[in-house]
Parts: structure tokens; sequence; C-alpha cells
């Protein structure tokens, strides 16, 4: 994949939180996907499920815990991803890879490369800016392109209101531990490579970034989670996005 405004995807220097280019890393192949005839106008999965309305995450993190608090209708298709992802165990053992004082700290490449590469290119379909990258609201990452939102999030440290325009849609906001989001880890600012963690996963991370902090555990609170992501397609993928994501779509 290219570079997104010459330096998503990239690693090297950090991009200062005021450039007019810094964006969000880019994750997988950007893809259209199609809603099925079963989908809702709101971005509910092709079988029906979605979040609740509100939910809270706790995040048991190497440096604390941090609580988010996610609104559905700031960004439906958002928000019951990232239910899914914390539910089956996604962000378990997941590294803030990308954390630049004063703009953010991103995290959602899997660990195990072999999760990741199933569910780093089940893009989803795109929600409307309703609420703005103020501090402490979490968003999605996404490429240049639309709808190409898929596991990465970032929680934001500072006003961030230029990436609404770009189509970041925020999901949910930390209501708990900012103290914590705001003391992660910085040090290697953009540093690790995104193609080499798919590529390897913690392996890579561990040897050559060994202070990265890390989400040990993420848990809807008052929910019971499943014990491991599955490697198979995920169930709100449909046929057709199957088609988009292996590049046979129009």
């Amino acid at each position: 994949m290219g570079c997104l405004l010459a330096a998503a995807g990239c690693s090297g220097a950090a991009t200062s939180p005021d450039a007019s280019n810094d964006p969000v890393i880019p994750q997988g192949k950007p893809v259209r996907p199609r809603q099925s005839a079963g989908s809702s106008s709101t971005g509910s999965s092709s079988t029906g499920q979605s979040a609740p309305e509100t939910y809270k995450v706790k995040l048991e993190t190497s440096n604390g815990d941090i609580i988010i608090a996610v609104a559905r209708k700031w960004s439906p298709r958002g928000a019951d991803r990232f239910y899914k992802l914390v539910k089956i165990g996604f962000y378990d053992d997941c590294r803030f890879f990308r954390v630049i004082n004063g703009f953010m700290a991103q995290i959602g490449i899997n660990g195990d490369p072999a999760v990741h590469k199933r569910w780093g290119e089940a893009n989803i379909l795109d929600d409307p800016v309703v609420e703005s990258n103020k501090r402490g609201y979490v968003t999605f990452a996404k490429t240049g392109l639309p709808n190409s939102r898929s596991t990465q999030f970032f929680i934001n440290y500072g006003n961030n209101s230029r990436l609404d325009g770009m189509g970041f849609s925020p999901f949910g906001k930390v209501i708990a531990g900012m103290d914590v989001a705001d003391s992660i880890f910085a040090g290697y600012g953009e540093r690790p490579s995104q193609g080499q963690i798919q590529a390897e996963g913690n392996a890579y991370l561990n040897r050559a970034f060994p202070k990265l902090d890390y989400i040990k555990k993420a848990t809807v609170i008052g929910e019971k989670p499943k014990t491991a992501p599955p490697k198979k397609m995920p169930a709100d993928k449909t046929p057709a996005d199957k088609k988009a994501a292996s590049g046979k779509a129009s």
C-alpha cells in the first residue's frame, strides 16, 4: 500500500500534531463494502446484530485502567464494530504502537498475524461525523478513502477537530483514566512499522520496541467476554464485501 499524504503507513520521524498532513495510520486495503438486504440503515451487521445504544468498555492496560463510554448514536457502525472486537478479545495484548504527545495514542493491530489478517481488511462503512475529535474522544482510524475503518482506533489527546472534515467519526469518550491515557509510553513516536506488525505481530514489537504500553484485557463492563478471537471471516462481512476485499469487485 502507498503512503497516505506522504506519511501514513510509513515509519520514520514523528509528524507534528499541528501539521496539516498528520494522518492516522491507515489499515488494510480500502474497499467499498456493500450492505446486504438484511443490513439496517444505521449500519448493523448483516446478521442483524448490533451493540447496545450505550455501553462502557474497560481497558486494563500496562499503565493502568481506562474506561470508555460508547454512544451508538454518535457512530453506529463504529460502535457495533468496537463492541464486537472487545467481546471476542481482539484487543487483548495489543500494543499502543503509535503515540504522539499532544495528538493521540493509536492501537488495534492484533498481536497474532493470523487473527489480524482476517480482521484488518474487514472494513466497515463510514458514519457521519456527529461528535468532534476533542480531547478524550475515541475514534477508529481510516485512510483517506471512504469506508476504510476496520480495527485500529485512537484516543485524542488534544482538540483534533481538523479530523472531523476528513470523516473520522468518534464513537466514544474516555470517562475515567484519561491520566493513564496521557502517560502511555510515547518514546518511539511513529517508528514501529505497521507492515512489520501485521507480518510478525507482537514478536516484532517485543523485540524492537519493548517499552510499548499495551492492553492486557478489554471488556464490556457487565458482560462476559469470549475466550479468544476467531480466525474466520467476521460475521458482518457480507459475500459482496469478501469479493471486494479480494480485489475482484468493481
